[in-house]
């Protein structure tokens, strides 16, 4: 009776995060990762993301189109890095797929989403470290005011061009989540509310995968 696993690895270079049917995940996993491995054996080459995510939301979308079956129960983060670059889509069960800069899904997403679109601006050229941070700090406030986030109920994964794929073990993980509960316990002024505009070009790093 352990938290549920909500961060999948598919390939070296990308991963998903879940929000649903954790079963229905498993089975979308398993195709991506097929999908994968069959592209780097015939080409040679890391599978392009956004022709895989096309690929995903074809396959949600055809059990839509049959009463004798039921659509996927899942929504996807899809999170990863080729040649163009980093990028974060989410898929949903009806077959739609968005690509953003940054996104969160699941239950009280909308706090997270809120602080994303307040801090997007701040990610391009980030380092690891202070995009973990923000992605963690946007999970901070999907949570109710009596629950705090831990190793046991948090899971961050990290993707860039130069690391493969690598989820933070436990002891990283604390040393962020230590500054998180420090800041909480120094905000005792009120926040200046500020007007956010879209930057041109920013690296998408947030993955909020709770609920």
């Amino acid at each position: 009776a352990t938290h549920q696993q909500k961060i999948f690895k598919i390939d070296n270079h990308m991963a998903i995060g879940i929000s649903g049917l954790t079963a229905d995940a498993r089975v979308l996993a398993e195709y991506m990762r097929n999908e994968t491995l069959n592209h780097d054996y015939i080409y040679d080459a890391p599978m392009n993301v956004g022709r895989l995510v096309a690929q995903v939301a074809d396959k949600s979308q055809q059990k839509t189109q049959s009463a004798s079956k039921r659509p996927f129960g899942v929504g996807l983060l899809v999170v990863g890095v080729d040649d163009k670059g980093p990028h974060v889509y989410e898929t949903c069960p009806s077959g739609n797929c968005f690509e953003y800069y940054a996104m969160a899904i699941g239950g009280r997403s909308t706090s997270a989403r809120t602080y994303l679109e307040k801090n997007f601006s701040d990610f391009e050229g980030a380092d690891e470290a202070t995009l973990v941070k923000h992605a963690l700090e946007a999970m901070n406030k999907t949570t109710a005011s009596d629950q705090t986030l831990s190793v046991k109920n948090t899971a961050v994964a990290v993707i860039s061009l130069e690391k493969p794929f690598r989820e933070l073990n436990d002891a990283e993980l604390q040393v962020f989540l230590d500054k998180l509960e420090a800041k909480a316990a120094e905000a005792d002024e009120p926040e200046e509310t500020t007007a956010v505009a879209p930057a041109e070009e920013t690296p998408a790093e947030a993955m909020d995968t709770s609920g």
